[in-house]
């Protein structure tokens, strides 16, 4: 992990206790899964908005579903 990966989780930590959806918004994006449980989590109380928040922050993986052969382009 470099400097700047480590600079950014502190960062998506940072908001992700001030905000809880916009740290999870800015490691895995706005129209996830993980994204819009944040936000239910928060609204129905802070505390479990930023526990979630800081867990998927600190555990999953945001490229997990992600297709191997997409990064390929195919020629015929």
């Amino acid at each position: 992990m470099g400097l700047c990966s480590c600079c950014c989780r502190c960062l998506e930590l940072l908001c992700s206790v001030l905000l809880p959806p916009l740290g999870v918004c800015l490691r895995h994006g706005c129209c996830t899964m993980e994204f819009w449980i944040s936000v239910l989590l928060t609204i129905l109380g802070y505390l479990p908005g930023v526990l979630y928040a800081v867990y998927v922050i600190l555990s999953v993986d945001p490229h997990r579903n992600r297709d191997p052969d997409e990064d390929y382009v195919y020629v015929a």
